[in-house]
């Protein structure tokens, strides 16, 4: 087989010829998996700032992470079978489940009497949510080929940028000065609003023909896998140690699990996840990016707020406001990325760039945290957004580049899902690390959780002097992951930009 030739499994139907699109008919399109995108990454940051609240009205504060972690751990699970299942029926139905799915666990999270009911509502809304930003970048590829792709994917990184800004705030004026339950209505207008704009325009892409095959077996085993992972990663360091049975228990399941599922793979008929498509170089390096360059980008937002408030003293709010910067970087880096591949049709050369950028800027926070002024750590930030910004499109756009139309939605939910997969185990592995440091420095003097950091009064006294080195550790981490997804990006062949959509492909190679 060829390595390109990923699609060569048995068992796959055709597809129905494809329908001429409009520009009108784009500009629907567009305007509705904007809107989508955004639906489905503002409910990612709009409940933390309500947590406290919702743990007050609802009760059992000991399970109140697991609002979060129901919707992590449900959406990130089903976004590769989402992604199968559009290649499969097509776009437009799936996409409306999606929607329909994840506005009714929004309307369960909004009634919800109790924190347990709260939490399995939750699961349901990361059901529908977990196909959200992945089929909507699916639909892009369908609709625009991968050399004008480029240009979308700034409008795409600043919706992400606005969604990450504005969901704080709106979470916290919701609950400040209304209910708690508004970021969970708010979704359908919003929702409803986007299968309005989108849904009509998508009957005109393709569709499969002939009786498609579900590997039900293969979709199980994946998300025992990925739960038990995940698991994995939100207990270990916080319920159970690193080195408890349990974690072990956990860890090893996946591992198991997984050599099931890719022993199912070599012979389901219709592969959920096609082996060729693992052994294709580009989608590996590809994926291997993913998981290093989220496992920075995510842990960034999480723990630079919390350096600049116990260490350097800054207010809440100065310190995510910080977190502007590196997101104004994101943008900057994803629109001149696009504009790079739109053209020349290439497009290694922007990561090539970016990527050493953001290593120096973390590199230089990690030696200089505790004595650089606030200018000086604003543009490290800046240079860490513009670097990364640089890669997310073009890892995006050379995975749909490198494989079959057929297979589109498949690769780019994968994708998405080893991007959410590197952003827990960053955020994971980075906790460990910091807590790791400042338990051996102060002699167990440490609290266990790092929140426990932000109570009333400051972080304990034996823990200030070594806040330094576990900080300083923190950002080198991040520096020496970035200098391994510089080392994957070499290893990225570069093959030319298609200059045909997926549509006018008619969905075959």
């Amino acid at each position: 087989m060829r390595p390109n030739d990923i699609s060569a499994h048995p068992g796959s139907p055709g597809a129905a010829g494809a329908a001429a699109l409009t520009p009108a008919d784009v500009k629907s399109i567009l305007s509705g998996l904007l809107l989508i995108m955004f639906l489905g990454s503002l409910d990612q940051t709009i409940v933390a700032p309500a947590l406290p609240t919702i743990a007050r009205d609802l009760g059992n504060f000991d399970a109140v992470s697991w609002v979060v972690t129901a919707y992590l751990l449900s959406s990130t699970a089903i976004t590769p079978i989402v992604g199968k299942l559009s290649d499969l029926f097509g776009r437009r139905g799936i996409i409306a489940i999606s929607v329909a799915v994840f506005l009714v666990g929004s309307i369960l999270c909004a009634i919800a009497p109790t924190m347990l009911a709260l939490i399995v509502a939750r699961g349901v809304q990361g059901l529908g949510g977990g196909g959200l930003i992945a089929l909507s970048n699916t639909v892009i590829a369908d609709i625009v080929s991968p050399r004008e792709r480029g240009r979308y994917q700034g409008y795409i990184s600043g919706m992400f940028a606005v969604s990450g800004v504005l969901g704080p705030v709106t979470g916290g004026v919701f609950t400040e000065y209304l209910n708690w339950t508004l970021i969970f209505w708010i979704n359908l207008p919003l929702g409803l609003l986007a299968i309005y704009l989108s849904d009509r325009a998508l009957k005109h892409l393709p569709r499969r023909q002939g009786r498609p095959r579900i590997d039900y077996a293969g979709s199980l085993l994946l998300i025992v896998a990925t739960v038990c992972l995940l698991l994995a990663l939100t207990w270990g360091g916080h319920r159970y140690a690193w080195v408890s049975a349990e974690i072990a228990g956990l860890l090893a399941a996946a591992v198991v699990v997984t050599g099931l599922f890719l022993l199912r793979q070599r012979t389901a008929a219709e592969p959920l996840l096609p082996l060729a498509l693992l052994r294709h170089p580009v989608f590996r390096m590809t994926s291997t990016m993913a998981v290093l360059v989220m496992m920075v980008n995510i842990s960034i937002g999480i723990y630079v707020p919390l350096c600049l408030q116990i260490y350097r003293g800054m207010s809440a709010s100065t310190s995510g406001l910080m977190l502007i910067l590196p997101l104004l970087g994101i943008v900057a880096g994803a629109l001149s990325a696009g504009r790079y591949m739109r053209n020349t049709g290439r497009y290694k050369l922007p990561p090539r760039i970016g990527l050493p950028s953001a290593f120096v800027g973390l590199v230089a926070m990690a030696i200089g945290i505790g004595w650089l002024p606030l200018a000086a750590i604003g543009f490290c930030l800046a240079l860490v957004g513009i670097g990364f910004g640089s890669c997310m499109p073009v890892m995006t756009v050379a995975t749909q580049n490198a494989v079959p139309p057929r297979d589109i939605g498949i690769a780019t939910a994968s994708h998405a899902f080893f991007r959410a997969l590197g952003g827990m185990i960053g955020v994971a592995m980075f906790g460990a690390v910091i807590i790791g440091l400042l338990l051996v420095g102060s002699d167990a003097g440490a609290p266990r959780e790092l929140a426990d950091l932000l109570r009333a009064g400051g972080p304990p006294p034996a823990v200030i002097p070594h806040l330094r080195g576990a900080f300083g550790a923190f950002f080198g981490g991040c520096a020496l992951v970035t200098a391994l997804a510089i080392v994957a990006l070499a290893r990225l062949p570069e093959l030319p930009l298609r200059q045909s959509s997926a549509n006018e492909a008619g969905g075959l190679d």
